[in-house]
């Protein structure tokens, strides 16, 4: 690979938007999740623009984002057939982003996937291709063949904003007999339930119905500081994928399993078998007594993760400090006064997690077990 790193307009762009990255970074920003049993949790945006299609920063731009975020890996999917800036940057190899991402998270934990984004009508709509081996072979005029060159390279194929209304005027996902083809052959593995700013609750749904891994990716085009407002304590929509180890191999295989959560907006949406193991690192009785000469327990639960848990009381007992909801902030904890009515050495706490979801508003009832001293 050759750069001309010197080449004034592409220094210009580097200089003006690495300041504003700078200059809007947000104290401590890291997307923290703890691991699952038997797996590395990683956090991915598997969906991105530069210059290189139609985003407004140079590639390194996404991969200093992604190194304060903490994100582990991140895909640069430009578009394949839409091109807005090449009079001002001409690049006839559809590849050139991602050997630009790729030299700038050279030495960081960063990882980076080649990946393009099939842009055409619906149907089939906008669709990202990952883990591919040259972007080039995938511009051709018919999107099946599209779809079967991304699969000739064992890329992971998944419907990009399958509800973006400028393809779909009333929000819906318009699953047509060519999706439906596409996912018989294999062609279409995933589907975005979140994009950018937008939720699908049918597109969760057409995830379930036919086994489509869950994505959530920021789509981003402009800064990620400015579009979810880190500074001002948002983030950024990622997926969390549940792999074996840090590598391309293992993380392709979790995708291609489902092994994935899409942490929106202080939610967490996935499948139930992947969803609780996640709440259940994230939750743990830190400590437990009973309040003297009481059949009261005084019960911190501490929070090893981003997320806010909102839970509502599903159990046997109630609170003496509390009503049936309570939240445990980010990487904080909650204190309950367990009312157990006769001491035992240990008893088990039901909740609803209200900002999670399995399905369309299904949320998950988990299990806490608290053994206090006695």
């Amino acid at each position: 690979m050759r750069f001309n790193f010197f080449h004034p307009f592409a220094f210009l762009i580097i200089f003006f938007h690495s300041s504003s990255v700078i200059a809007h970074d947000g104290g401590n920003r890291a997307i923290e999740f703890p691991d699952v049993p038997g797996f590395k949790t990683l956090v991915c945006d598997l969906h991105m623009h530069t210059v290189f299609s139609d985003g407004s920063v140079w590639p390194n731009i996404r991969v200093q984002e992604a190194q304060r975020d903490h994100v582990d890996v991140i895909a640069t999917t430009e578009h394949l057939e839409y091109q807005p800036w090449k009079d001002d940057i001409p690049h006839p190899d559809r590849n050139r982003s991602y050997e630009y991402a790729t030299h700038f998270a050279k030495n960081t934990d960063v990882m980076v996937i080649n990946g393009s984004e099939i842009t055409r009508n619906m149907p089939p709509g906008h669709a990202n291709a990952i883990f591919i081996q040259d972007a080039n072979k995938l511009l051709v005029d018919d999107p099946m063949d599209a779809f079967i060159e991304a699969r000739k390279q064992d890329a992971f194929i998944f419907w990009n904003h399958p509800h973006w209304i400028s393809q779909s005027p009333d929000a819906s996902v318009p699953l047509s007999p060519f999706h439906l083809d596409l996912i018989e052959q294999g062609l279409l593995e995933g589907i975005e339930v979140v994009n950018d700013t937008t939720y699908s609750d049918e597109a969760f749904q057409v995830a379930l119905d036919h086994n489509l891994t869950i994505l959530g990716t920021s789509d981003i085009h402009e800064l990620i500081d400015w579009q979810y407002k880190v500074p001002e304590g948002g983030h950024r929509p990622v997926t969390l994928v549940f792999a074996t180890e840090k590598t391309q191999p293992a993380l392709k295989r979790a995708l291609k399993k489902g092994r994935t959560v899409v942490w929106f907006n202080d939610k967490l949406l996935g499948k139930r078998e992947h969803l609780i193991p996640l709440i259940n690192a994230s939750l743990s009785v830190s400590s437990a007594s009973y309040i003297k000469n009481s059949t009261v327990v005084h019960t911190k639960i501490k929070n090893n993760s981003d997320a806010p848990f909102m839970l509502r009381n599903q159990g046997l007992h109630d609170f003496y400090n509390s009503t049936d909801v309570i939240t445990i902030p980010p990487h904080g904890e909650a204190i309950l006064d367990v009312r157990v009515g006769e001491k035992k050495r240990k008893f088990t706490l039901e909740f609803e997690v209200l900002n999670a979801l399995t399905a369309p508003a299904t949320h998950p009832v988990i299990q806490i077990m608290v053994r206090p001293n006695m």
